[in-house]
């Protein structure tokens, strides 16, 4: 049985039926939201899409700020649930090169449009909700560590430099794939992505090992 936040900040239990609702509402809001932006979606329009009544609605998030936090859980989910195959055996400038073709190629499906879910986010909502800010950082951490973490290991094995700063040279990649991300969108063009990810990875690889 499934267990979520109570509106009092008691944990809820939730029948199997319940949480499949809940899923259910959460998945629409966070589509709609993506494609839309969090200020254009009303929760009526969750409710349409995702074929629920209000009461329903109300019963699971007592305002939109609560369904919007649960939105920003959801798309980093998503967000790592396609990052992680990609960079959890990262340990060679040709896998980073793998991950840059995936990340190019995912982007280029839609044209360049839409952008990183949880860049999006951030810049709608990190100027006017901590709580939102605060969980969004969470999301960036996570996945800048997996990125770091596979340098570290390129380190180790020496195709890195000993003095190589996977912290440092992840924070470079991910600015770069978010700014990347975000003239894609604007300009709907993909190489602006990669471009971007091709200057981070230059920068990486100029820290290998002759």
């Amino acid at each position: 049985m499934a267990v979520k936040q109570g509106i009092t900040g008691g944990p809820r239990r939730l029948t199997a039926r319940g949480a499949a609702t809940r899923a259910r509402i959460v998945t629409a809001a966070a589509d709609l939201m993506y494609l839309r932006g969090v200020g254009a979606t009303s929760m009526d329009d969750v409710i349409e899409a995702s074929g629920t009544g209000k009461s329903q609605l109300y019963h699971y998030f007592a305002d939109k700020d609560a369904l919007v936090l649960a939105v920003v859980s959801t798309q980093i989910d998503r967000v790592l649930g396609f990052q992680e195959p990609l960079l959890r055996g990262l340990d060679s400038l040709r896998g980073l090169q793998r991950w840059r073709d995936a990340v190019v190629s995912g982007n280029d499906v839609h044209g360049g449009g839409h952008g990183c879910p949880l860049g999006s986010l951030a810049a709608e909502l990190a100027d006017h909700s901590e709580p939102v800010r605060a969980a969004l950082v969470h999301g960036f951490d996570a996945w800048e560590a997996l990125i770091a973490d596979g340098l570290s290991r390129m380190r180790a094995t020496g195709e890195l430099t000993a003095d190589a700063d996977p912290d440092g040279l992840a924070a470079g990649v991910m600015a770069a794939l978010q700014g990347g991300l975000l003239l894609a969108q604007t300009r709907r063009d993909p190489r602006r992505l990669a471009i971007a990810i091709d200057m981070a990875l230059d920068h990486v690889r100029a820290a290998a090992r002759p």
